[in-house]
């Protein structure tokens, strides 16, 4: 039996950004080890400042991972049983798992087929005529970096007075007519998960916010409802950002803009290279800035794409092969707030070609030659 063949282009590599930085990283962990605060010291402070100034709010509060981030963000905003959260089913299944851990019921609509995101005439039908329950909130996912169209998801939501609270897991530094995404709604949650365009290494999250009275109660959920340590003020949790992720992603805070830069470079030369082909290519909204935290392509027959890229040695992935609607864990329990076509479709049509900064213009060239045989073998 013949070995496996080693990929030899990752779809995502995670050791390379740290290798690209890795003489700061590791200044700033010895850094954080000689000081000898561990938990919620000064490291997650000025990361927590740097971050809100980043995206442009008031207030950031670091947490242990961004599935916590978002069922704090919710918690925070007083959803909880027998409120309804309006969402999407393409998307990582942590979305719909924090709304339900907060309590709440999600109710899934379509997806804009161009962007992934919300279509916010899908959302306008499903307030128009909700299930049973308490409609409260809108979670919009700003997919594969691309922003949702928060303007019209905004109106939507004001008028049937929700909270709008948004999932930036994959949106670090997009933003929509010059504006975060992360700064639009009531409140964010962020993943700092190592893959995510800011990652760290290992877990972390963010929520941000305009409103104090919202970042105080997010900061007492973290860590037991304390005001005085020990002492509870109101019932809480633990999900602290621990101060070695906080300092290794403040150094990647300053590389950011830079990466995401690189990203759009990387993308354009997929489009260039790829335009020809019968791939559907990323869309990119007028006043969008997308930041690509995946190069996603569509098309019929993806699986057979896919092993023929991986028999080559390049690796892809399918964010998601599955609608969270159609998993077994959530099938035939969860309310559709309008029939999902768009979103079945692209489970089945979606392929992740690989994409991080580190990617060089002829490992893309490379993934683009191998798509142009797959099209001459007509495999």
């Amino acid at each position: 039996m013949s070995a496996k063949r080693q990929t030899e282009i990752p779809q995502t590599d995670p050791r390379a950004g740290y290798r690209e930085h890795q003489a700061e990283i590791d200044a700033a962990i010895r850094g954080v080890l000689d000081g000898g605060r561990y938990i919620l010291g000064p490291e997650v402070e000025h990361f927590e400042r740097e971050y809100a100034a980043y995206l442009g709010v008031n207030h950031a509060v670091g947490v242990a991972n961004g599935t916590d981030a978002l069922e704090l963000s919710l918690r925070a905003c007083g959803v909880g049983a027998g409120d309804l959260v309006f969402t999407v089913s393409h998307t990582a299944v942590a979305t719909v798992a924090a709304i339900e851990s907060a309590g709440a019921t999600p109710v899934l609509v379509d997806i804009d087929p161009a962007t992934y995101t919300m279509d916010p005439k899908c959302l306008a039908a499903a307030l128009a005529n909700p299930p049973p329950g308490r409609p409260k909130a809108v979670v919009p996912v700003h997919l594969y970096g691309h922003p949702a169209d928060m303007p019209a998801i905004l109106e939507g939501a004001r008028r049937h007075d929700l909270l709008v609270i948004e999932d930036c897991a994959q949106s670090h530094g997009a933003s929509l007519d010059g504006r975060m995404t992360g700064a639009w709604g009531d409140i964010a949650s962020f993943s700092f998960y190592p893959t995510k365009n800011l990652g760290a290494l290992g877990d972390g999250g963010m929520v941000a916010t305009g409103s104090p009275a919202l970042a105080e109660r997010v900061c007492l959920l973290r860590q037991y409802g304390w005001r005085e340590r020990y002492v509870s003020d109101s019932p809480g949790g633990n999900s602290r950002l621990d101060e070695l992720q906080a300092a290794v992603l403040r150094v990647k805070l300053r590389y950011l803009d830079g990466e995401n830069a690189r990203r759009r470079d990387l993308a354009g030369a997929y489009d260039a290279l790829l335009k020809s082909t019968e791939l559907v290519l990323p869309s990119v909204r007028p006043g969008a800035r997308h930041v690509y935290h995946q190069y996603v392509v569509r098309l019929p027959r993806r699986d057979e794409l896919g092993a023929h890229l991986r028999e080559a040695g390049i690796g892809t992935g399918i964010h998601y092969p599955v609608p969270v609607h159609l998993q077994a864990a959530y099938r035939d329990r969860l309310p559709l707030g309008t029939p999902l076509p768009a979103t079945e479709q692209a489970a089945g049509e979606v392929l992740s070609l690989p994409m991080f900064p580190q990617l060089s213009d002829a490992q893309v060239r490379q993934v683009c030659e191998c798509i142009a045989c797959f099209r001459r073998d007509g495999a």
